[in-house]
């Protein structure tokens, strides 16, 4: 499986006092999935930019699309999705 970097933002609109009825909820499934192996890390971005990132793996960016669909503060979400790889070697000067 390959990592993606998605990068969830909240509609326009969306009721914060709603996202929170789902907090556990999301916690759960989150647990689940990365027991699962499927997500990795998350970061927050709420307070300042209403931003949620989401490590995730899967071998297509429709199948990483289809993951974060599981979660239930999703359907507020706008999704960026982004492969990552590894940082590029150094050239030893000759």
């Amino acid at each position: 499986m390959d990592a993606f970097m998605v990068v969830a933002t909240f509609k326009p609109g969306t009721s914060m006092a709603e996202v929170l009825t789902v907090v556990a909820e999301e916690q759960a499934k989150v647990t689940e999935l990365q027991a699962a192996g499927i997500i990795g890390e998350i970061r927050l971005a709420t307070a300042s930019r209403q931003t949620v990132f989401l490590e995730v793996f899967g071998s297509s960016q429709e199948d990483v699309e289809s993951s974060v669909r599981m979660l239930p503060m999703a359907k507020w979400w706008d999704l960026d999705i982004f492969p990552l790889n590894e940082p590029a070697s150094p050239q030893v000067a000759s």
